[in-house]
């Protein structure tokens, strides 16, 4: 799998919103972008999953361009999307009759899914019966199972508390160590970016645009000691300084 983003401008009306955007993943890829308010982190994550149409530029997934959305992008909300009416089950199977699978690939690649996440106990029960965090891991799960080549994340953790939060964060990197999923993440949060990507790009604001690129090559065997070490707390206050130079107000 190749996804290339490439000289990628938009604007709203009068507006520039990103200004010639260009960057790359391939497979088992994980990549973060980072940038504060107004750097068009989730205009972005739009273009690429095919819910908007750029105004300059390409995208290609596979040399094939992006004219919409597709299953060979799956995206992840802040908000958990699930539908209320619907058991955890029947979430992860929602994707995956539309596209028409048949039943019993449908029933054994739900409950593989489930298992994936943790959650094959909760099969039954509906999202007001389940935590946030388990919420979220059902979208991931739904999104999964529909085998997307890229899975898109838009600060999907930002609506949990910073216990859950680290915990959801745990989760995806073993996923992801698990699966060699390719993942795009778009987070406000320097720490969740270094905790979980490979790559780290940060975006300025007005318009958005890269401005500079760290590879985090840190041991992430256990997330706790990591959070504490000394290279990662030096690659934080770099990417931090960063940020703040663009925007101090916001940082």
């Amino acid at each position: 799998m190749e996804l290339i983003v490439n000289n990628l401008s938009k604007r709203f009306g009068e507006k520039l919103i990103l200004d010639h955007l260009s960057f790359s993943m391939k497979s088992g890829d994980f990549m973060a972008l980072v940038g504060s308010s107004g750097s068009g982190k989730s205009t972005i994550l739009r273009l690429i999953a095919g819910l908007d149409q750029p105004s300059s530029g390409s995208i290609t997934v596979d040399g094939t361009p992006v004219s919409g959305p597709g299953p060979d992008r799956g995206m992840v909300f802040q908000k958990y999307s699930l539908y209320p009416w619907l058991s955890a089950a029947e979430n992860v199977a929602f994707g995956m009759r539309l596209q028409g699978l048949p039943q019993r690939d449908i029933n054994e690649r739900t409950a593989y899914f489930l298992e994936v996440v943790g959650l094959q106990d909760a099969a039954r029960k509906l999202p007001r019966e389940l935590s946030g965090g388990m919420q979220q891991r059902v979208a991931i799960a739904r999104t999964l199972a529909t085998n997307p080549k890229v899975l898109l994340l838009d600060e999907p953790f930002g609506a949990l508390d910073l216990q859950i939060r680290e915990a959801m964060q745990d989760f995806l990197l073993q996923l992801w160590q698990r699966t060699g999923l390719t993942v795009l993440l778009i987070t406000h949060d320097v720490e969740e970016a270094l905790v979980l990507a490979q790559r780290v790009h940060v975006l300025a604001p007005h318009p958005g645009r890269i401005v500079s690129t760290v590879e985090v090559d840190l041991d992430k065997s256990d997330l706790n000691q990591l959070r504490l070490s000394a290279a990662f707390l030096e690659k934080r206050r770099t990417l931090a300084g960063v940020l703040r130079q663009l925007e101090p107000a916001l940082v």
